[in-house]
Parts: structure tokens; C-alpha cells; sequence
């Protein structure tokens, strides 16, 4: 435990006081160039989107008319002229086209690679390396070299007290196995579902974790697009139709101790429990996707105060700058434990239905 106590502490230092001062240092840069260029007022909702969005780059900082970004790969499939490969940096942050192709500064794909076919914008198919990708496969090479680095060091030091990272992650390990995986599916059915389950609970996470991080390799909304979202429910869902026993079927077009007229003719039970089934996947997208997202919008709308005040007066925007830090820091610390309590709750609840689709029938 003293290890698991040391290291929330490093994490909470690490998390809590960047994000407020790097995201404050970014903006009020971006903001600089904005007003002496462009003369433009800040916009909020476009600050909050730009930062929450993906993107086809990674920005690391700005100085001026100086933009430090990590382009990364573009890949488009035009109907009228093909595949595409290209990186990035070809678009100048979205003041270039590059091939026919251009970022979209507004309408309904604004931040998208479009293409321009007779004064309209069309959509190619995008397979792009965005930077909600290079994060996700970012932290899976964490992820597996952390687990098989532990794994080899279980083997060299079979029965012998964990030692390094096998002392931070096995008391982890244990309580997925422990406290979500053997009460929701049981003793001896828990084991089939235990490597997914660890998965996801470590996948989600990290991945909540790097999200605060406000530099490379962190800072990416991860979890909190609804796609990646909608991929991890559906593996949950997948999992439990496949394995669903007889009895878990039985439950959902023949529930027991319901009244007949409720079954037959019309299936008016069934066609409940077949919604209910439909939405338990849904419910896991839209939570997680919801709290992260949320988490998110409320601290870059903390920062947007210190800018809203300082078009007001620049005393008014230094005034209320010290608020904001300070309650950026307080929101940290809370996503610090949202970000556990969401990897908690997909978990248990990815348990919990994995234990109704192959409970026996008593």
C-alpha cells in the first residue's frame, strides 16, 4: 500500500498543476497572435472544441507566428483520384490545400480532411493516423511493456515478494480480480473473462490518466470520443451474446413467472428484454464518453474566464486568473478520481453482464 500511496501522490502533483499553467501559457500565446493578426474576439465554444476534438496533428506549443506541432500521417481514399498518403504539415496547420484536399474551417466538417468537387465539400474516406490513434497506440506499448515486463519478472522470481513495478501493479491486478471479476461472474466461471477485463480496466485508465497530461504523450481525448467508446462497448457486448448459456436466452424470450399474455401472441416481454439487452452497451458508450468529455469541457471553461475577463479588462482578467488556476487544480484532483471510478464502473458493469450470460439456472 505504501507504494500504491506514493505513487496516486506523484500523479496527483503531476496532474493537477500542469494542465492549469500549460493551458493558460497556450492560449494566452494563441491568443496574442489572434488579437494582432486577425483582431478576432476569443471564441469559447471554439477553444473548448478545438482542445476536446481529434486532430490530424499533435500541437506541442506556440511563440508568436510559431507553431511547434508533430505532423502526423494523413490517409484519404477519393473516388475520383484514389488513395492518398501525405503527413500533415502539408495543410500549414490549415491554411493550405494539399492534392485537392483541405482542413475544413467550418460547416459540418470543421477540423476534417475534405475535398472540393464543384465549389462543394465532400468527405473522402478517412483512415488517417489522428492523434486520438497515436495516443491509443501509445499507451497499448505501455501497456504491454509494463504487463510483460511483470510477467517476466513473476517468472524469474516465482514465490518471492513482488519487487519494482510488479509490487505497483499486482495489488491492482488482484482487486480487478478480486472485487469485480470473481463476485459479478463467479469462482469458477471468472477466468475466461479475466484477461478482457484487465484490459479494459487498465486500457481505460491510462488512457483517462494521459488525457490530463497537458504534452506529448498526453493530452489527447481518448476516451472521451464516443467511437473509441462505442468500440470498447461493443466488445463487451460481443463477449456476452456469444457466451449467453441457455438459461440467459431462456431469460430474455421466455422470462419465468411472467404471465403468458405478456409472451404470446405478442411478444411484448421479450421485445423488453431485447431492448434492455440493446441499451446495456449504449449506456457503457455514452457514460464513459459523458464523465470524461465533461471533465474536460469544465476545466477549459475555467481557463476561458481568465480570457473572457481580460477582453473586459486586463485587471479583471489577471484577478480572476488565480480562481481559475484554482479551480482548474480542484477539477484535476476530481478527474484524478474520475478516471479511476470510470475504468472502475466499465469494468464492473462489463462483469456484471459477462455473469448474467452465464449464470446457471437454479
Amino acid at each position: 500500500m505504501k507504494h500504491i500511496h506514493r505513487l496516486l501522490l506523484i500523479a496527483f502533483f503531476f496532474t493537477s498543476l500542469t494542465p492549469a499553467f500549460a493551458l493558460v501559457s497556450d492560449e494566452a500565446e494563441h491568443k496574442t497572435h489572434q488579437v494582432s493578426t486577425k483582431k478576432k474576439k476569443f471564441e469559447t465554444g471554439n477553444f473548448i472544441m478545438d482542445h476536446i476534438a481529434d486532430a490530424y496533428e499533435w500541437h506541442v506549443f506556440s511563440y508568436g507566428d510559431f507553431h511547434f506541432t508533430a505532423p502526423l500521417p494523413v490517409i484519404v481514399y477519393s473516388e475520383r483520384s484514389g488513395f492518398h498518403f501525405f503527413m500533415s504539415n502539408k495543410f500549414h496547420h490549415g491554411h493550405s490545400s494539399y492534392k485537392g484536399f483541405e482542413l475544413a474551417k467550418d460547416g459540418e466538417y470543421r477540423g476534417k480532411v475534405v475535398e472540393m468537387v464543384n465549389g462543394q465539400q465532400v468527405r473522402p474516406f478517412d483512415i488517417s493516423i489522428t492523434k486520438n490513434v497515436t495516443a491509443m497506440l501509445i499507451s497499448m506499448i505501455i501497456l504491454l511493456w509494463v504487463f510483460l515486463s511483470v510477467a517476466k519478472t513473476y517468472r524469474r522470481r516465482k514465490g518471492q515478494e513482488p519487487k519494482g513495478i510488479q509490487a505497483y501493479i499486482e495489488p491492482i491486478i488482484v482487486f480487478v480480480i478480486d472485487e469485480i471479476a470473481k463476485p459479478a461472474i463467479g469462482e469458477k466461471k471468472y477466468k475466461k473473462f479475466a484477461p478482457f477485463l484487465l484490459t479494459i480496466f487498465f486500457f481505460i485508465w491510462l488512457n483517462n490518466l494521459m488525457g490530463l497530461v497537458p504534452f506529448i504523450p498526453g493530452g489527447a481525448n481518448v476516451t472521451g470520443n464516443i467511437t473509441i467508446t462505442m468500440v470498447l462497448a461493443l466488445f463487451t457486448f460481443i463477449i456476452t451474446i456469444v457466451n449467453g448459456n441457455k438459461n440467459y436466452w431462456k431469460h430474455i424470450f421466455n422470462t419465468p413467472g411472467v404471465p403468458w399474455w405478456l409472451k404470446y401472441p405478442v411478444p411484448l416481454m421479450p421485445l423488453v428484454e431485447l431492448m434492455g439487452m440493446m441499451t446495456k452497451p449504449f449506456v457503457l458508450m455514452v457514460r464513459l464518453f459523458a464523465n470524461i468529455t465533461a471533465g474536460h469541457i469544465i476545466v477549459l471553461s475555467f481557463i476561458s474566464l481568465i480570457f473572457i475577463f481580460g477582453e473586459m479588462s486586463p485587471a479583471l482578467g489577471l484577478g480572476s486568473s488565480v480562481l481559475s488556476v484554482a479551480f482548474v487544480i480542484f477539477m484535476n484532483v476530481l478527474e484524478l478520481l474520475v478516471a479511476l471510478i470510470q475504468a472502475y464502473v466499465f469494468t464492473f458493469l462489463s462483469a456484471l453482464y459477462f455473469g448474467m450470460a452465464v449464470e446457471d439456472h437454479h
